[in-house]
């Protein structure tokens, strides 16, 4: 089995991510969250895990990590939009994905099908 070599900018946005996450995982528990309904922290705590399970796929050079991280993506700017909590955050949140996007769709093809 041939190991993929992780380009180096593929390792900064997901370090960057790791750090993204960990806060996101904070919002989860907060209050303004918790006000909006029993399952909601729930929710949004699962697209988080989601988002970082995504990272690890990425880190390993994994297709689904990919993947997943985009679904991940829409499906948190669907929670937010569904809530009305559109805010400065929100918008850049949506930057800082649409920018790691980028180099993960340019590395897409290098990346491995394989679990």
């Amino acid at each position: 089995m041939n190991k993929i070599k992780r380009p180096v900018i593929i390792s900064i946005a997901c370090i960057i991510g790791y750090i993204w996450i960990m806060f996101s995982f904070l919002g989860a528990f907060a209050p303004e969250i918790k006000r909006t309904g029993a399952f909601m922290p729930a929710l949004l705590g699962t697209i988080v895990a989601f988002q970082f399970i995504s990272f690890i796929g990425i880190w390993h050079m994994k297709k689904w990590g990919v993947e997943m991280f985009i679904i991940s993506f829409f499906a948190k700017i669907s929670f937010f939009f569904l809530l009305d909590k559109i805010d400065t955050g929100l918008y850049i949140g949506i930057a800082l994905s649409m920018l790691m996007i980028i180099p993960y769709l340019l590395f897409y093809k290098r990346m491995d099908r394989n679990l």
